[in-house]
């Protein structure tokens, strides 16, 4: 029998390989919440060997994590590396895949600060060029607008109070997560960490707003909400988005919402909504710089194309997300409005002058 230590428990993560998620896809059995939170514990000590930590990565992968063990880690990440810091007003949480994009344009900067000017606060965050797609995210299209990134929590809270959009910085709000990041790219995979990080959750929100691929895993990002002890959101709503991202797909998307009394799963017609064309149309060869052109064109009123329209319906999502208005059809009014008025070209000065 192994021996308990006196900073862990009983189970470092070779016993774990070897008993319980090593054995492959078909025969290996799922981990306690307590063997969970001890595995998370010791990789962000830095504990393990590399090798052991790669091959536990990959076995999590295989076998596929259920909720319990997801929540387990994303109560771990949060007790001992996020540092939140929570502004006066009540945003949406965007976390998007950290990753980033590599073929579309990233729309959530211009969406974002189209909700603000319209009143809903949001707030995103992400790290800078995290494996295992190292690329385009939150922070490289800020850092191309001129907004500052390389903020603590508390500036970042400041930022959503003052302007109405906030970004945190991985390195500042969660650095533990942040100190894998050489380890995660010698993976070339990802692994259950680009799942938790959305979710730290560093304004303390009480709404996430994020995307998926395929619905089960919409399904399972609320399970872990529901199952953690932090994960403080009493309203996630999910959409497909592109490339992983929280830009909604054009075409037939579907949406998942959830509370702590019920989930619900429908589909929308983006093109009833103005984004009536398709995703190919939103591809650009710069995306850091294409993406930052587009946002500062649509703000300012200059473009009235599917970017326009991508940028107004993903604005929408976010105004409804937080209820401050009844449907999707209201919120793309509003959206509209406020980039019409000039409001959201404003925004974007007042963000650029933070």
């Amino acid at each position: 029998m192994a021996h308990a230590t006196q900073e862990f428990g009983e189970w470092p993560l070779t016993r774990l390989m070897t008993e319980v998620v090593g054995s492959g896809h078909k025969s290996a059995e799922d981990m306690s919440r307590e063997q969970a939170r001890e595995a998370l514990r010791r990789i962000l000590a830095d504990e393990p060997d590399h090798t052991t930590l790669g091959a536990f990565w990959l076995a999590n992968r295989w076998k596929r994590n259920t909720p319990e063990e997801l929540a387990a880690y994303a109560d771990v990440m949060h007790e001992e590396s996020v540092s939140s810091t929570a502004p006066d007003c009540d945003p949406v949480d965007c976390g998007a895949n950290y990753d980033g994009k590599h073929t579309s344009a990233l729309l959530g900067v211009g969406a974002g600060v189209v909700a603000a000017a319209a009143g809903t606060p949001v707030v995103t965050h992400s790290g800078d060029r995290v494996p295992t797609q190292k690329a385009t995210a939150y922070k490289h299209v800020l850092d191309e607008l001129g907004v500052r990134t390389d903020i603590e929590p508390a500036e970042s809270a400041e930022m959503v109070d003052e302007t109405g959009f906030g970004f945190y910085y991985q390195p500042a709000f969660n650095p533990g997560i942040d100190a894998l990041h050489d380890r995660r790219e010698m993976m070339g995979v990802r692994t259950f960490v680009n799942t938790i990080e959305t979710l730290a959750n560093p304004a303390d929100a009480d709404v996430h707003l994020g995307s998926f691929y395929h619905l089960a895993f919409a399904k399972k990002t609320t399970d872990l909400v529901a199952e953690s002890d932090h994960a403080s959101f009493s309203r996630v709503i999910m959409f497909q988005g592109m490339e992983g991202y929280d830009d909604i797909r054009p075409g037939y998307t579907k949406v998942a919402e959830w509370s702590p009394e019920r989930f619900e799963d429908y589909e929308i017609e983006t093109g009833e909504y103005g984004m009536d064309f398709e995703g190919d149309d939103l591809a650009v060869p710069d995306i850091t710089a294409d993406s930052a052109a587009i946002t500062e064109a649509v703000l300012a009123g200059e473009r009235h194309d599917e970017f326009a329209d991508a940028i107004a319906l993903n604005a929408a999502f976010r105004i409804y997300a937080r209820r401050d208005v009844d449907s999707l059809e209201e919120g793309l009014e509003t959206a509209r409005d406020v980039i019409a008025d000039g409001s959201a070209e404003a925004a974007l000065e007042e963000l650029r002058a933070f």
